[in-house]
């Protein structure tokens, strides 16, 4: 009892130091622009190319069973290490846009041995409370996904190259954290070989087929808005003569949701996973839906409240959706099963990002995220239809 008190802040610590990968391109767009000569189409590449390369990662992870052949800790480590080499592949200054989508590639590839593997270590701890367990494991993914954009925010990371470098050294540091003090856990046992015959199982189970089309409409908008939160901020600033702190509100809207995360695992403890995720997928829709409205509300402190609010509901319901997954697949196929929702969930991320993209160019660029509510739309249909 007494490691498992200290293994979950570590693991967690972990995983907001090496996840800020994830949008560390991001955090320094307009500077990679500025170097490289990219368009403003750039955000749709480099974040899908980061997206694409933890798909293809963890199906290859899962497939091989890497994390049960080897100690997970020590998978943690090295995907840690060479996702921060890959991360610092953005110096090279002979680099295109082709380059740098190659280079944030495989920085996704490796974040897929971080995040899904970071799970398993806690899955491999607690036998009971799991669901808990991810709720603080998601916030951290949250928070480090937010990281690039606070450093940005910072004088002393004025300079683009001294974000890159931190969040290098983080990740090199949060993988260090997890091979010396973190042991392979008491419950860990091998899991079952990755099996593609799961996604029947997922269309055939009522149940889980609800659970993972809420998961899909959470998802589709999810990474969409966390990707463009940063454009939505310039588009209202340009709109109405403001000057907005981009990336310090970037930070808060998106680090927010961490809290977030906490928060619905606590209430679906009183009220039922599946209810507390409906209603959190029901808010962020409403979020999407109202979102050209408060374009044109011209106190900037309601616009910010608004989109701090919808970096709350936006990403609460996503440790209860991996609850209910979990919960309903048949033991035998769990870990295929989770794999591929997650696979099937990120790979939706990659359509809506790049429909924003296209997007911006072709309509009125406050009306253009109320194309995010077809996802939530979709999961709360699954969620009452399916389900009863």
């Amino acid at each position: 009892m007494k490691i498992q008190k200290k293994v979950l802040p570590l693991i967690v610590i972990a995983q907001f130091l090496c996840t800020s990968l994830w949008f560390a391109g991001n955090g320094v767009l307009d500077n990679l622009v500025a170097e490289f000569g990219l368009t403003s189409g750039a955000l749709g590449h480099l974040t899908t190319a980061v997206q694409f390369g933890f798909i293809s990662g963890t199906l290859l992870f899962a497939f091989f069973t890497i994390a049960d052949r080897y100690s997970p800790s020590r998978v943690f480590f090295f995907s840690a290490l060479i996702g921060a080499l890959c991360n610092l592949c953005l110096f090279w200054e002979g680099n295109t846009l082709w380059s740098l989508v190659i280079a944030r590639y495989f920085t996704g590839f490796f974040l897929a041995g971080i995040y899904p593997v970071g799970m398993k270590i806690a899955a491999d701890y607690f036998e009971k409370g799991l669901g808990r367990s991810l709720s603080f494991l998601v916030g951290a993914l949250v928070l480090g996904t937010a990281l690039p954009h606070l450093l940005k925010s910072s004088p002393v990371f004025e300079n683009w190259k001294w974000v890159i470098t931190a969040t290098s050294a983080f990740s090199f540091l949060g993988g260090s954290l997890i091979l010396l003090f973190v042991p392979d856990g008491p419950y860990r046992r091998a899991g079952n070989p990755f099996k593609l015959t799961a996604l029947v199982s997922v269309m055939k189970n009522k149940k889980l087929k609800s659970a993972a089309l809420g998961y899909f409409g959470h998802m589709w908008e999810l990474y969409a808005f966390w990707a463009f939160v940063p454009i939505l901020l310039k588009t209202y600033a340009d709109m109405h003569n403001k000057d907005i702190q981009n990336s310090l509100w970037s930070f808060l809207i998106i680090a927010i949701g961490s809290i977030a995360c906490v928060i619905g695992g606590l209430v679906s403890q009183r009220i039922g996973v599946k209810k507390t995720a409906f209603w959190s997928l029901l808010l962020s829709c409403v979020c999407c839906l109202l979102s050209p409205l408060f374009f044109y509300v011209p106190n900037e402190s309601v616009f910010l409240g608004f989109l701090l609010c919808w970096g709350m509901v936006v990403i609460s319901d996503s440790p209860l959706f991996s609850t209910m997954v979990a919960n309903n697949a048949e033991s035998a196929l769990k870990g295929s099963a989770l794999t591929l929702v997650n696979c099937i969930g990120f790979a939706i991320t990659i359509v809506s990002i790049q429909l924003l993209n296209l997007a911006q160019n072709s309509f009125s660029p406050t009306l253009i995220y109320s194309f995010l509510a077809l996802g939530p739309l979709l999961g709360l249909w699954a969620l009452k239809k399916i389900a009863d």
